[in-house]
C-alpha cells in the first residue's frame, strides 16, 4: 500500500461534475455508471490539494501572472527529471487549455482550407476544432500490425504533400499507442522534408506502461522550430476543472505571434491562479503520485483484459503502452453501434464511449481510472448488457 489510495471511492455527484451529473447530456440517460469523460474519479495529489488550500485561504483572487520562473522552472524540471528531455524556459507558454492553443496555433501556422493530417481515430475535439477554423482535416488511419497500432508512413507521405500541419497526439488517444524514438524520429523526418508544422498534443505523455517510454518530439531535432508540444498537468493530476496548460514552443517568431493572440486578441493574459498552483505543486512534489497512480491504473488494465478474456471472449482488448482509456474492439459481437449502446445504457446502466465517437466503428473507449470497485461494477454490467444481445 502506497501514500495514495486509488480505490477510494469519492461521491462526484452534486459536484457540476461533467461525468456524473452531467451523463444525460451524452447517453439520453442520467441514472448510469460512467466510464465517458477523459478525467480520473481520484483525488489530486496531497501537495497539490495542499498549495490550492494555502492560497484560498489567503482570500484574494487578483489578476495574476504566469511568465515568472516559479511556474516556467516547475515544467522545464519535470522534464528533465521525468523524461530526461532539456526544455528552455523561454520555450513555455501559458494557454487556458490544450485545445485552445492547438486552435490558435493552426490559425498561425497555416491559412483556410489548408490540410492538417490527423492519425486516426483520434480525440474527437479535433474533429470540430480543424473543420470550424475552415481547415481541411485529412485522416491517416492508424493500421493494426501484429498486436498494435502503427503508422503507415508510405501513405502518410503522400498525405503531407501540399499540407501545412501535422496534428499528432502522444500517447495517442484513443488506441493508447506511444510512439517510440524511432516513430517520432521518421515522422520529423518526413515533416522536414515537405516542410510541415508539427503539433503533439501529449497530455497523457505521465501515464505509461511496462516497457513503453515517453519521449518529448522536441528532444529529437537538431533543431525544433517547426514544431511544439502542446501539454498540461491536469490530465495527470486530475485538475482540468482549474484551468490550466501550457505550450512548448521553440520558435521566438511564433511564441510572440501566440501570446499576441493570447493577450491583444483573445485577453486571456492572465492566469488561472488556482491551476497555475496546481502545476507548480504537481511537477515540483507530487513524483510519488504518478509513479503510485501508473501502478493502479497498469493494474486496472490488467483487471480488464482478464475479466473480459473470461467473461466476454468476442471483444478483443490488448493492454495500451499509454493513457488510461481501454480501446475495446466489439466488431466480433456482430451488432450495430446502436444496438450495443441500446443495450449498455438500458439493460446495464452503463455509459462507455462508442468508438465512431473517435472515428473508430465497432469499438468501445472505457475510461479505467477509477476505483477497482467501480471498474467490477462496469465490467458486470456490461456482461449483462451483452448476454442480452447473445439471446
Amino acid at each position: 500500500m502506497g501514500k495514495y489510495d486509488f480505490n477510494e471511492v469519492i461521491d462526484r455527484k452534486n459536484t457540476y461534475c461533467t461525468q456524473w451529473d452531467y451523463i444525460e447530456d451524452r447517453f439520453g440517460e442520467h441514472d448510469l455508471l460512467p466510464f465517458s469523460i477523459s478525467d480520473t474519479e481520484f483525488q489530486v495529489p496531497t501537495p497539490v490539494l495542499e498549495a490550492i488550500q494555502a492560497r484560498v485561504a489567503h482570500g484574494v483572487f487578483g489578476y495574476s501572472r504566469w511568465n515568472h520562473d516559479a511556474f516556467k522552472g516547475s515544467i522545464t524540471n519535470w522534464y528533465q527529471t521525468r523524461f530526461n528531455a532539456h526544455v528552455d524556459k523561454d520555450w513555455v507558454l501559458y494557454s487556458p487549455t490544450v485545445c485552445y492553443a492547438i486552435s490558435v496555433l493552426i490559425r498561425l501556422k497555416s491559412e483556410e482550407w489548408d490540410r492538417v493530417v490527423v492519425f486516426s481515430p483520434m480525440y474527437d475535439a479535433f474533429y470540430s476544432l480543424i473543420e470550424e477554423n475552415n481547415r481541411e482535416l485529412v485522416e491517416n488511419e492508424l493500421v493494426w500490425d501484429n498486436g498494435k497500432y502503427c503508422i503507415d508512413f508510405e501513405r502518410l507521405e503522400k498525405q503531407l504533400k501540399g499540407a501545412k500541419i501535422l496534428l499528432l497526439t502522444n500517447p495517442h488517444n484513443p488506441t493508447g499507442r506511444v510512439f517510440d524514438k524511432a516513430e517520432l524520429a521518421k515522422v520529423i523526418e518526413i515533416c522536414e522534408r515537405h516542410h510541415i508544422f508539427i503539433i503533439s498534443d501529449d497530455i497523457h505523455m505521465d501515464i505509461v506502461y511496462g516497457n513503453a517510454q515517453y519521449t518529448p518530439i522536441l528532444s529529437l531535432a537538431e533543431n525544433p522550430v517547426n514544431m511544439c508540444i502542446c501539454t498540461s498537468a491536469s490530465k495527470t493530476m486530475n485538475t482540468p476543472g482549474l484551468i490550466g496548460s501550457y505550450l512548448l514552443v521553440p520558435d521566438a517568431t511564433l511564441r510572440a505571434a501566440f501570446l499576441k493572440q493570447l493577450k491583444a486578441r483573445d485577453a486571456l493574459s492572465s492566469v488561472s491562479i488556482l491551476g497555475m498552483y496546481a502545476t507548480m505543486a504537481s511537477y515540483n512534489e507530487s513524483a510519488d503520485y504518478v509513479d503510485e497512480l501508473v501502478i493502479h491504473l497498469e493494474n486496472n488494465m490488467h483487471f480488464l483484459k482478464n475479466y473480459i478474456t473470461n467473461h466476454i471472449p468476442e471483444i478483443r482488448f490488448e493492454i495500451p503502452e499509454g493513457t488510461y482509456l481501454a480501446w475495446l474492439d466489439v466488431s466480433a459481437l456482430g451488432v450495430t453501434k446502436d444496438a450495443l449502446q441500446e443495450a449498455l445504457i438500458h439493460v446495464g446502466k452503463v455509459a462507455i464511449m462508442p468508438g465512431e465517437t473517435y472515428g473508430g466503428p465497432g469499438f468501445l473507449r472505457m475510461n479505467v481510472a477509477c476505483s477497482r470497485s467501480k471498474l467490477v461494477d462496469g465490467l458486470e454490467r456490461m456482461n449483462q448488457a451483452i448476454q442480452t444481445l447473445r439471446r
